[in-house]
């Protein structure tokens, strides 16, 4: 598994719930270091190890720490690049999910060796769509929940979400838009600011 994944776990539980809970799962895990490098790739059994002993040290699912870490992805100033790539998808919600096709080849452009799975969106009636996510990465369903819901709130859109669990091999997330302008997005500048 690609470290920036492995690093962005690592960064979710850390600036969640602190270093010293970190060094308890990856003892937990038998990791035999504490730090994952962005540019390096891990074995997934090894990310996977880290998975499960941060759900037994927080007594959750791995679904729901996986949504929670969709969240942060989305949420968190410290991961602020990732909104920006997912907010050049559209000016609307709907504009936004309709660009979700395109997310792993936009992935790749940022970060050449990053593979995330295929994603196919139908829209189903006038604001009622399904999000098929192939098989490639475990749990990354999961994380794409917490990631649109976040997403739906950067919009200003009240839109239900259910990870309708697998379909041969590919996992499926129902997306209901209830409102497109139920609130007052995140504001957000096609350039970025310097420091």
């Amino acid at each position: 598994m690609h470290g920036l994944i492995n690093r962005a776990i690592q960064s979710f539980f850390c600036n969640t719930y602190g270093q010293e809970r970190w060094q308890r799962v990856t003892e937990a895990a038998g990791l035999g270091f504490s730090d994952f490098e962005a540019m390096l790739v891990y074995e997934e059994e090894q990310s996977l190890r880290v998975l499960d002993a941060i759900c037994a040290e927080l007594g959750r699912s791995r679904t729901d720490v996986l949504e929670d870490l969709g969240t942060y992805l989305v949420s968190h100033p410290q991961v602020e690049s990732l909104r920006r790539l997912l907010r050049f998808g559209g000016v609307t919600y709907v504009e936004f999910l309709h660009s979700l096709d395109d997310l792993p080849d936009r992935a790749r452009l940022a970060v050449s060796d990053l593979h995330l799975p295929p994603l196919e969106l139908r829209e189903h009636t006038a604001g009622h769509f399904s999000l098929t996510c192939k098989p490639g990465l475990p749990g990354f369903g999961s994380v794409l929940v917490g990631v649109l819901r976040a997403m739906a709130d950067d919009y200003g859109a009240l839109a239900i979400l259910d990870h309708q669990g697998a379909r041969e091999g590919c996992e499926v997330i129902s997306i209901t838009l209830v409102e497109s302008a139920f609130a007052a997005g995140r504001s957000f500048d096609l350039g970025a600011r310097a420091g």
